[in-house]
């Protein structure tokens, strides 16, 4: 099976047209935040964007918002297929959302700082549809284009594939890395924002198809469906 690509950060319809001709499984729109993003939409520009995606594209809200209710409320203006909740969280909010979000897929971040990511990452497995990876720093919740431990990425994805939850990579990935971190890691899918984005913070056409394309042929990587509910 084929790793999945998510581009994430889009901004523009211009972002979106080279996200969707490079071929993306996912694209991203960043609302609803509490720690610094140049990517950060307005609730106008996200709905107007994510209008604009064509079927069988994964449409994912990011966020870092914190309250259950306002994470549900924005998914269901948005529209989007995925939540994916990227700020810090209780385990008692990803369950409100899951409960309040019938048909939208649940993604939780966990921040990999640290061999203590491995048993985060499964305290939170069994409360959503996959687990995304990243790097953060004070400041940055994402997009900090800095890498982490992939051996503590890849810990993870050995842990979580004995409950059946799919891992996604994020964090300091782009097309001359990404092969690589599949390699090590074994993830279900990989995300990337700054690794593909020209100097003024677009999405780059060449990155991007190059970064889908590196994920798309990497062969046999590991798969987790979920259980049945």
């Amino acid at each position: 099976m084929t790793v999945r690509a998510k581009l994430c950060g889009i901004r523009s319809e211009t972002d979106l047209r080279i996200a969707l001709g490079a071929g993306a499984d996912a694209v991203g729109f960043i609302c609803g935040v509490t720690h610094f993003s140049e990517d950060a939409l307005t609730e106008e520009q996200a709905v107007h964007l994510a209008a604009l995606v064509p079927p069988f594209v994964n449409r994912v809200l990011v966020t870092h918002l914190v309250e259950a209710t306002a994470i549900v409320d924005l998914a269901e203006l948005l529209g989007v297929d995925t939540i994916q909740i990227h700020g810090l969280v209780t385990q008692d909010t990803v369950r409100e959302v899951r409960k309040a979000a019938p048909g939208r897929r649940i993604v939780q971040a966990v921040h990999v700082t640290g061999d203590d990511a491995i048993e985060a990452a499964r305290a939170v497995a069994a409360d959503c549809d996959a687990v995304l990876l990243d790097s953060r720093t004070r400041n940055r919740l994402g997009g900090t284009g800095m890498t982490h431990d992939w051996s503590v990425s890849a810990a993870i994805v050995e842990a979580l594939a004995e409950v059946g939850c799919p891992v996604i990579l994020a964090g300091g990935l782009g097309p001359g890395n990404v092969a690589e971190a599949i390699a090590v890691v074994g993830p279900f899918a990989v995300d990337v924002n700054s690794g593909v984005e020209t100097p003024t913070g677009d999405k780059d056409a060449a990155a991007c198809a190059a970064f889908v394309a590196a994920a798309h042929r990497t062969a046999d990587p590991l798969e987790f469906p979920r259980p049945p509910q």
